[in-house]
């Protein structure tokens, strides 16, 4: 099924689902499974890889004709040519995280492009809409990856938001089916964004150590690190290494990355950090990405169905 809200309609999409864009995952032998699927598939900026990013967007072209976009995570990629870089591309959706909106989003405005802010709480929305983005991303604090160290969570973030706003809003955080998305429809949102279902797609690059971990977690099978810094808190998978982070803490959360590519491509979990949300405790199973939204979007208007019944 297709379903049309204000997020379906500004992207050009079929389904109100956004991926996350997760560094060096989201490239486009994954992203273009998205779009193709009738989802949203965003292109990273975050490994500040950027003539490898050029690349994957020519491939994403020879791999799908539907929209999709590219993420500045004004954090961690500092080149101060990065917007005209994404212009360049002939993109026409950006997301933009892990920063003020203030910086960037008037620059893609004006140059045509529709612009969607990751916000963590309620002030970092009203800023962003003050920027005058088109849309906020507000993501709860069991989502995976990088996170305000004042968490706040899906359920309670985002009809705060919904209410002091008029842009669109997608939730993020504890998304993986057709239930949390009415969940996040019914506390006002238009969209979701998947993270860790999609991480544990079929079609995802990262090892299987990491997808089959992902399958066998329990939701009490993250760690919430580095709340008091410094620098960024995140939530991750719970290994060995993690573990005595939390109960340590430690004085360089982006050294304790280490070896990043034997995390992600080589399987070995214990090398660095792997960025999980707590929904990997209800994922049990890798599929196809095509699977998992039309699963979703099924489950999502049989539990709509269901409720209109009981009203």
């Amino acid at each position: 099924m297709a379903l049309k809200t204000r997020v379906t309609e500004m992207l050009g999409i079929e389904k109100p689902i956004i991926q996350a864009a997760m560094g060096w995952i989201a490239r486009s032998h994954l992203s273009s499974a998205v779009s193709n699927a009738g989802g949203m598939g965003i292109i990273e900026t975050s490994s500040g890889e950027l003539d490898a990013v050029r690349d994957e967007i020519l491939k994403m072209r020879q791999l799908t004709d539907k929209p999709f976009g590219v993420n500045v995570a004004q954090a961690f990629v500092r080149d101060p040519g990065i917007i005209q870089f994404v212009i360049d591309q002939g993109i026409r959706f950006v997301t933009t995280s892990a920063g003020d909106p203030m910086k960037y989003t008037g620059m893609l405005k004006e140059a045509g492009l529709t612009v969607f802010h990751v916000v963590p709480s309620l002030a970092g929305a009203l800023r962003a809409v003050e920027a005058g983005v088109d849309g906020l991303i507000v993501e709860g604090g069991e989502g995976g990856g990088f996170k305000n160290p004042k968490d706040v969570s899906t359920m309670v973030l985002v009809p705060q938001v919904v209410e002091a706003v008029d842009v669109p809003v997608v939730a993020a955080g504890g998304i993986m089916d057709g239930r949390t998305m009415a969940a996040a429809f019914a506390l006002g949102a238009e969209g979701v964004l998947m993270g860790t279902r999609i991480l544990s797609s079929a079609e995802c690059p990262v090892h299987d150590n990491w997808k089959r971990a992902i399958v066998e977690a329990d939701a009490t099978d993250t760690v919430f690190l580095n709340r008091s810094g410094p620098g960024p808190a995140l939530r991750a998978l719970r290994t060995d290494r993690t573990t005595r982070i939390e109960k340590d803490g430690t004085a360089n959360i982006f050294g304790e990355f280490a070896d990043t590519q034997a995390v992600y491509f080589g399987g070995d979990l214990e090398a660095g950090i792997a960025l999980t949300g707590q929904v990997a405790g209800r994922i049990r199973e890798v599929k196809p990405v095509a699977q998992i939204f039309d699963e979703t979007m099924a489950e999502y208007e049989a539990t709509v169905a269901r409720m209109a019944r009981a009203a």
